[in-house]
């Protein structure tokens, strides 16, 4: 029996189970470095079914070992961790954590590499190694796939793979494309200081305010100047606070916004530019500064072999599944593993195909969870393919 088929056996018989799994998780949500109940939750599973499961340093996020010890050994990989938000889906199976919810599809994620871990784990003899990473801190800025390679995930891994939801692709759907798929994500927070004044005498002190409007509007536009437009760079501000009075300079003020780039070589030089532009920016009005510049992750880079593996590993779930895709603008700390071995990242569908396609983030996020199915399928197949090469 193949490993296909023996998913498909599988998932006849405990497809409740997998659609059970990822309602406990979403009900149960838990923020980064903090999931603790959910390693738990995985790792009694992954056990039952005569597995070694190893939590990682710090009790958050695990890996597991299946197959034969030689290489090539492929890693699969799941994040675990929800978003600090108030949840609005109303369905029964609703976060019942204040303020937390699993509104990014992590619950699918993890429920998908758990139900993968039972199919493998009742093959007699894989075709390749296979280590599962539950990774803990997706969300948390650079993330917590740097703590997994730290604490080892990586080690003797020659591949790594992943998906991640994505509500605008129909369930059934799966999308994946060579280069680029998600971009680089920083943060910036640009604090701005002046003696302060009344406002009908700007020229006796630095005007503040002017000159957080100066940065709001400039600076995104020096960088359309300065960096190569066809690299998709903006810089787009979150928060801008200063002052209390109509009629008063206040005399301190803080921006703050987000910064991407769909190039990694630019995504490397970027902080120095910002820095230079801001200081030029500022410096005719006399407006003192300093800045904090938070790196995040770099793009997600599909390597060309292993874009094959996954392609190859799309098409065997069936006619029609595979789809196209383009690079988004969103984060995602895959990058990290993808700095230190090939691998790739599919997009699986989840939108059900009525209504309309909620967005990530969102509070009303959810899932059709038939794409917990089709998560499995893809998985146990890209263990197949990887054996073939």
């Amino acid at each position: 029996m193949s490993l296909a088929e023996t998913a498909d056996s599988w998932l006849a018989a405990h497809a409740d189970d997998l659609v059970e799994w990822r309602r406990h998780l979403h009900r149960y949500p838990e923020l980064g470095r903090q999931e603790y109940a959910t390693t738990q939750f995985v790792a009694e599973r992954l056990a039952d079914a005569g597995l070694n499961p190893k939590v990682l340093p710090g009790g958050t996020g695990l890996v597991c070992d299946l197959g034969p010890e030689r290489e090539p050994r492929l890693a699969l990989r799941a994040d675990m961790d929800a978003l600090p938000m108030a949840e609005r889906t109303g369905a029964p199976y609703a976060s019942t954590m204040p303020n937390i919810a699993h509104a990014c599809g992590h619950d699918g994620h993890t429920a998908i590499l758990l139900g993968t871990a039972l199919v493998l784990a009742s093959v007699p003899e894989l075709p390749v190694g296979v280590r599962l990473i539950f990774q803990a801190a997706e969300e948390l800025m650079p993330g917590g796939a740097i703590d997994a390679i730290a604490a080892g995930a990586l080690a003797g891994v020659t591949r790594i793979f992943a998906l991640h939801c994505d509500p605008h692709l129909a369930v059934g759907k799966v999308a994946v494309r060579q280069g680029p798929i998600t971009s680089a994500a920083d943060s910036i927070e640009i604090t701005l200081y002046s003696p302060g004044g009344h406002t009908s005498r700007p020229h006796l002190t630095a005007d503040l305010v002017y000159g957080l409007g100066t940065l709001i509007t400039g600076l995104p536009g020096v960088l359309s100047r300065r960096i190569d437009p066809r690299n998709a760079t903006v810089l787009v501000w979150g928060a801008v606070n200063a002052g209390v009075a109509a009629n008063a300079i206040p005399q301190s003020g803080v921006l703050s916004g987000t910064v991407r780039t769909a190039s990694r070589q630019t995504w490397v030089s970027l902080e120095a530019i910002i820095r230079e532009a801001v200081s030029a920016l500022l410096s005719p009005l006399a407006i003192e500064h300093t800045m904090r510049y938070h790196r995040g992750v770099p793009p997600v880079v599909n390597e060309e072999v292993s874009t094959h593996i996954l392609t190859h590993a799309i098409e065997a779930i069936g006619p029609d599944v595979l789809a196209d895709t383009r690079q988004s603008g969103g984060g995602e700390d895959f990058s990290w593993y993808l700095e230190e071995v090939p691998g790739a990242m599919a997009r699986l569908g989840v939108w059900s195909g009525e209504g309309p396609q909620l967005d990530l983030h969102q509070p009303t996020f959810d899932l059709d969870e038939r794409a917990l199915a089709t998560g499995v399928r893809l998985m146990v197949n890209i263990v197949e393919q990887a054996g073939r090469l």
